[in-house]
């Protein structure tokens, strides 16, 4: 109750010292002298209310300035700058690298990837405008750039999350994942993740999830495949094999480490015992 009373009396006193100022405002024809009365009781007045406002510890609003940028909403932001319009070439730079990457901050990052999505939306709408024109679109290489950085920006960010997982949980915080088989019998990774629903229970789940395979014709299905990948694999080492024999006919003072390296599935001493890489010279 005492509490109440006293903020009775300051409500009180401000009333009071916001009559006098409206006084002082609107009468013109008050003399000097009452002027300074009223003045100096408005500061007694002020000067009580900053004691009674110490002693209640009375909340003070804080205000902060808001700083906003112009906003631009219209759809000219699909579309490449004019200059750029009907040109053969524009000159762009090279995508962000990792190593860049991970010297900028959280904050930073998620800036960029606004703007590289903005870049990739209008570069995705310039081209399809080109299409319908029936034109060149120039440099069409810029949505690749686009699209590294995007790669290169996540797998940073990704490193970031799962280094900061295992300093706090022991863990990397991605969701777990398992192999599993198509109806086909194709291996692929399955994401888990949590359901409102136990899986004996869920009958949408199993609607678009099946998994394991049998029968003939899936038999039949995955030897064929095999044999479609062993194909594969074959005449591409056998590319290698005579493109390599074809390089040491050619040029017989080679860098085998560097044959080796670009082309890793060629044996490159089975190749220099076959007749087609002796050339027009004589060995020492």
């Amino acid at each position: 109750m005492a509490t109440f009373t006293k903020i009775v009396q300051i409500s009180r006193a401000v009333n009071n010292v916001t009559k006098l100022f409206t006084n002082l405002v609107l009468s013109q024809n008050i003399n000097s002298v009452r002027s300074s009365m009223f003045i100096q009781s408005c500061k007694i007045n002020v000067y009580a209310m900053q004691k009674w406002f110490k002693l209640f510890r009375m909340p003070t609003l804080q205000c902060g300035l808001i700083h906003t940028t112009s906003k631009r909403n219209d759809l000219m932001e699909f579309f490449d700058d004019p200059k750029n319009w009907d040109k053969d070439k524009v000159r762009v730079g090279r995508s962000w690298r990792k190593d860049e990457l991970r010297l900028k901050s959280n904050e930073e990052l998620h800036k960029l990837w606004y703007v590289l999505l903005k870049e990739r939306n209008m570069l995705l709408t310039m081209e399809e405008i080109y299409k319908q024109e029936h034109k060149y679109f120039p440099n069409p290489e810029r949505i690749d750039k686009v699209e590294d950085s995007m790669a290169n920006l996540e797998s940073v960010v990704r490193e970031r999350n799962r280094a900061y997982y295992m300093l706090e949980t022991g863990t990397t915080g991605e969701r777990p994942v398992s192999l599993r088989y198509s109806p086909l019998g194709l291996r692929y990774r399955y994401r888990l993740r949590q359901y409102s629903r136990p899986k004996h229970a869920n009958s949408e789940w199993h609607k678009t999830h099946k998994f394991g395979y049998g029968g003939y014709a899936v038999s039949k299905f995955l030897r064929l495949y095999r044999e479609k990948l062993w194909n594969e694999k074959r005449k591409s080492r056998n590319r290698q094999i005579n493109r390599v024999a074809t390089l040491m006919r050619i040029f017989p003072n080679l860098d085998m480490e560097a044959v080796k390296e670009q082309y890793p599935l060629a044996d490159i001493e089975k190749v220099k015992k076959l007749r087609k890489t002796d050339g027009h010279f004589v060995r020492d």
